[in-house]
């Protein structure tokens, strides 16, 4: 209801329980109890009020010219003024899909499945941040952090790229917080295990060899499975003592080659791995294998080892590299991380610790 008062206008909510907005100058209000000032700006026949979150007078007008610039942004085409989250969430996903890796893209949509159980048919122009708050509410405690944070990126990017396209005002899915991740036990094999594992698979007979000869690749090199399944012989340089790691046509996880120094180990066992073949084109990959689960589980079930995994192997290298006194900015660089080793750090740092105190009980006075 309005109340007038002059060339005043308090507006109430109809229950009369509501906040009281006094208009005070073309489309500002100030909320009599709080005295904070609000936008009330029509657009496309619908009222769009702001909280300017300011008791400032001059503060209030400034923003509100801010506000009424956004707003004019809003422009959406005829067709879109009804476009559903679930037909806003497909139009995003086809223009960031050309510039996602295949399991980004997979891990995408399924978020967009998950989301759409709950937002599908709503009006974009109707999603409100209550809306969002409820549906983390609902589905948090249903799915693990990771999970959940992946549909909340997903939730909020699919929103922005509604906002960049003036459909909305602002992003109603900002409000939702991202979950604390449980932070995984690292299963790292000793020099003890990997030895055993190494020549139980050897024991496994020729069926094996390949992924035998994929287990020591990604021990003795520390790159990931799909860049070590992707490295050809024209990647290695004998007589430069280096190799690229290229990631093949997939690229790597950063999209960036790096250069490596061939380590010892790893240049033993390539050139075993090359004695061992007849004729080698150099566009070749160096292992005609994939994957090497299959073969690990079992050579784990049979030296009754704990269940090592193709990403143990890229810790085994890091934890190696470590206790041999190696600093985290040089590992960071030869395992493809960008930010100068602080993730090395934080993830095996304990390690170094362990090497220290052993390395402390030899000071002897």
């Amino acid at each position: 209801m309005i109340v007038d008062m002059g060339s005043r206008k308090i507006t109430q909510e109809p229950s009369g329980k509501g906040p009281r907005f006094l208009k005070v100058g073309e489309c500002l209000y100030r909320e009599t109890s709080s005295r904070t000032y609000y936008g009330l700006v029509k657009r496309m026949g619908k009222q769009i009020r702001k909280s300017l979150k300011t008791k400032d007078r001059k503060l209030a007008e400034r923003r509100l010219k801010q506000l009424r610039a956004e707003i004019e942004k809003l422009n959406p085409k005829k067709e879109d003024r009804n476009i559903t989250f679930k037909e806003l969430a497909e139009r995003w996903i086809q223009t960031i899909q050309p510039h996602l890796k295949e399991a980004s893209a997979v891990r995408r949509k399924a978020s967009i499945t998950q989301l759409n159980a709950f937002f599908e048919n709503t009006l974009v122009r109707n999603i409100t941040r209550r809306d969002c708050e409820n549906w983390a509410i609902k589905r948090s405690p249903n799915v693990s952090s990771s999970s959940f944070n992946n549909e909340r990126e997903t939730l909020i990017a699919v929103f922005q790229y509604g906002k960049r396209e003036g459909l909305i005002l602002e992003n109603p899915a900002v409000i939702v917080k991202r979950r604390k991740l449980i932070t995984k036990n690292i299963v790292i094999p000793t020099n003890e295990e990997f030895e055993t594992l190494r020549k139980t698979l050897r024991q496994l007979g020729p069926r094996y060899s390949d992924a035998t000869d994929l287990v020591e690749i990604l021990a003795y090199s520390g790159m990931r499975l799909g860049e070590a399944t992707e490295i050809t012989w024209n990647d290695i340089d004998f007589k430069r003592n280096s190799f690229l790691v290229t990631g093949g046509e997939k690229g790597t996880k950063n999209y960036e080659i790096r250069r490596v120094p061939l380590f010892p180990a790893f240049s033993e066992s390539l050139k075993r791995i090359k004695k061992g073949k007849n004729g080698i084109a150099k566009d070749l990959r160096v292992t005609s294998t994939s994957t090497a689960k299959k073969a690990i589980e079992k050579a784990c079930r049979f030296a009754k080892l704990p269940h090592f995994t193709h990403h143990c192997l890229r810790h085994y290298f890091v934890s190696t590299a470590i206790e041999q006194n190696i600093d985290f900015k040089t590992i960071a660089a030869w395992i493809g991380h960008k930010d100068g080793g602080l993730l090395v750090a934080q993830t095996y740092g304990h390690l170094r610790n362990a090497h220290s105190n052993e390395m402390a009980k030899r000071m002897t006075f």
